[in-house]
């Protein structure tokens, strides 16, 4: 009874929260992509929203201890609607000096930092640059602080499994996750589960992680932590019945393709070549050859836009995927999919740039490349998913439009948009409309560039068809004929006829609405793309605040919905934040000639609601 009742006193010493922004933050071989993965999966179980944020660096093993070398996972998660992966830190768990020093300047005052005092050796705070131990100088005067022995302690939990120390080290992250399983009572079922079945060949690592999990947690449970230094219960949220899963970018994106495939009829042929941060499409798809898919690695970016190309001349839907630099090397493929009016989707998962830049931070800085960037008038569909659910409906759209109007279509997402993940309620694939892709079959008065007048694309004639012999290419055709044109009429006509194409898909795409706020008023808060997020909820806190604001945000970037400019035109500022130098406002302004303000951040982090929210005060003070 005594144990029951000490057990009730900590339960109401926590603290309730509404939400919670967790990080945990080491070495890039600590293991914290992991941690924070199951620390995710725990919390979906738990039944609250949530939002997540890997940042990991770019070089595939950075020297250890080392600043540039830290890798990060935030979650944001709670009771109230979750859609961006939180702005300041409540909890920060750091591995080592460099993961602290790093990441401090993102924990809210008064937030709570948990460190491994095993880890501040004199080594390590040399390594990480840091003259003295921030641990023991007052530079954590103004947070909460839990100091521990974790490597010590995880040393001792899995002594009886007779590892070698440094195997031994490697479970320290299943401590630091026991510890904060505790904290915010969290179950830790689902990660025994997993951890037993993913080292089902080797039975002692299973049974070490699983000793340093439930250590970490025992240790939160005894140290009589509750109601000092923190603990927490979050609310469950109120989430919509269905069957969910969580889902990164990546994933659905995948997946949407298959689907978006299978609307059609189609078989779905995947030709890329690797890139971070797009390579997990190509990974994804690979594992689902069982619906429909093909996957060609190639030995290049162009041979993988060609590849895709002739996938698609051959009858099949042809999808292809890149970042920044291999989008620049697509670039002729791109033209010759736009002559031979071929339909062909792009997804082109967009990094912090130029040249190779910070490949694996994030940025929208492809947007004027998508629109404009190639030889000729050349004009195509752009599209951008806005998270990473989104991902399956803007694939699916964008396979719809590519066969339909016989074009290339870009699907622009982003590294946060593909690496971050959030729950998804599955949707019935039996329900969606179907768009069975059409056949030319009949070889009467056939010639492969007559048009259909409604739409004006080209008839989808498959090699082999009897009767419909005909040759396409990269050089001018003819109107009508195909073959091989000099014509100066004729390539004007030509010209014309593909610009037209493309512009007359604004007919066909929704009219752009309101996302949240009044249809008019002094400002309206524009995005396209991961921006969604922190516009949602800045927005979305300034109109509890009684400010007078709106939210528009793009899926289709080319063509622009038919309204926009009409829309956009009731509001005296138009607001549009941008991880850019600002190409969505040179869009807006040269084609609607509105006047659109930037609001710019090209650090390689995502934008933070309270930078928005900032933002937005003082432009309607001016």
């Amino acid at each position: 009874m005594e144990g029951a009742a000490a057990l009730e006193r900590g339960r109401s010493a926590r603290q309730e929260l509404d939400s919670a922004v967790v990080r945990f933050a080491g070495d890039s071989g600590d293991g914290m992509q992991l941690t924070g993965g199951c620390f995710t999966m725990e919390t979906a179980l738990e039944g609250n929203d949530l939002a997540t944020y890997p940042d990991f660096p770019a070089e595939i093993r950075a020297p250890a201890g080392t600043t540039f070398g830290v890798s990060a996972y935030q979650i944001n998660f709670g009771a109230t609607g979750i859609k961006t992966a939180g702005d300041m830190v409540d909890v920060l768990v750091a591995m080592n000096p460099a993961a602290l020093k790093v990441n401090l300047a993102d924990v809210r005052g008064g937030g709570l930092i948990i460190a491994d005092t095993g880890a501040f050796t004199e080594k390590n705070l040399q390594r990480a640059g840091c003259d003295d131990n921030p641990l023991d100088d007052g530079t954590l005067a103004n947070f909460r602080v839990i100091t521990v022995d974790m490597s010590q302690r995880t040393l001792d939990a899995v002594k009886s499994a007779g590892l070698s120390k440094r195997e031994a080290l490697r479970c320290k992250n299943m401590w630091a996750l026991g510890l904060a399983y505790w904290l915010f009572e969290r179950r830790r079922k689902t990660t025994v589960d997993w951890l037993e079945q993913k080292f089902a060949s080797r039975p002692e690592l299973a049974a070490a992680n699983v000793a340093a999990l439930n250590a970490g947690h025992a240790f939160g449970e005894t140290s009589e932590m509750t109601g000092l230094l923190g603990a927490f219960t979050v609310r469950t949220a109120e989430i919509a019945p269905g069957l969910y899963r969580n889902v990164n970018g990546t994933e659905a994106m995948s997946w949407g393709l298959v689907a978006g495939a299978a609307l059609a009829e189609l078989p779905l042929v995947f030709c890329s070549y690797p890139i971070t941060p797009a390579s997990g499409i190509l990974h994804t798809l690979a594992g689902l050859k069982a619906y429909g898919v093909t996957t060609f690695q190639a030995e290049d970016e162009i041979a993988a836009v060609c590849a895709a190309i002739g996938a698609s001349y051959a009858g099949a839907l042809g999808v292809t995927s890149s970042s920044g630099p291999g989008m620049s090397l697509k670039t002729e493929g791109l033209d010759l999919a736009i002559s031979t009016e071929l339909p062909l989707v792009v997804i082109n998962t967009q990094r912090a740039g130029p040249s190779t830049g910070m490949p694996t931070k994030t940025e929208q800085a492809d947007l004027l490349q998508a629109v404009y960037g190639r030889h000729g008038d050349s004009a195509l569909v752009v599209l951008a998913a806005r998270s990473p659910a989104d991902c399956f409906e803007a694939a699916i759209d964008a396979t719809r439009l590519a066969i339909k109007y016989m074009t290339p279509v870009v699907l622009l997402s982003d590294n946060y948009i593909a690496n971050a993940s959030e729950p998804w309620n599955l949707p019935d694939v039996d329900k969606m409309a179907r768009f069975p892709a059409r056949f030319r079959e009949d070889p009467k008065d056939f010639h492969p560039f007559e048009r259909d007048p409604a739409t004006l694309a080209r008839p989808w004639a498959v090699p082999g068809t009897p009767g419909l012999e005909h040759r396409i290419g990269g050089l001018e055709r003819d109107a009508v004929s195909g073959n091989i044109s000099y014509d100066p009429s004729n390539h004007q006509r030509m010209t014309e006829w593909r610009a037209a194409k493309i512009a007359g898909i604004a007919k066909d795409i929704p009219a752009q609405t309101i996302d949240q706020g009044p249809d008019g008023g002094p400002m309206v808060v524009v995005g396209w793309g991961s921006t969604y997020g922190p516009i949602s909820r800045a927005v979305g806190n300034l109109l509890s605040e009684g400010v007078q604001v709106s939210h528009v945000h793009l899926r289709h970037i080319w063509p622009l919905p038919r309204n926009l400019g009409e829309l956009l035109g009731g509001f005296e500022r138009v607001l549009v934040p941008e991880m850019n130098m600002g190409q969505l406002v040179k869009l807006l302004r040269s084609e609607l000639l509105v006047p659109a303000e930037g609001l710019n951040k090209v650090s390689g982090k995502p934008f933070m609601i309270a930078e928005i929210e900032a933002a937005v005060r003082d432009r309607l003070e001016d």
